[in-house]
């Protein structure tokens, strides 16, 4: 009975360290995400946005030549 009791607290053990690693890969890709979001569809949003009124302009400015 003693033997299983230290197998399951063995286990525990090892389960929690588990845990804590999952957690930190969990974290990990969190912020990989974030970083992506930001980085590369944020730009594209903002390029998308402004883009339009920038080729107005730069038509504007060349087409009376």
């Amino acid at each position: 009975m003693e033997e299983i009791s230290n197998k399951l607290k063995e286990l525990e053990g090892k389960i929690e360290k588990i845990y804590v690693s999952v957690e930190k890969t969990r974290k990990y890709f969190q912020w990989t995400f974030i970083a992506t979001i930001v980085f590369f569809v944020l730009p594209l949003i903002v390029i998308a946005v402004i883009l339009p009124s920038l080729m107005d302009s730069i038509t504007n400015v060349y087409g009376g030549i």
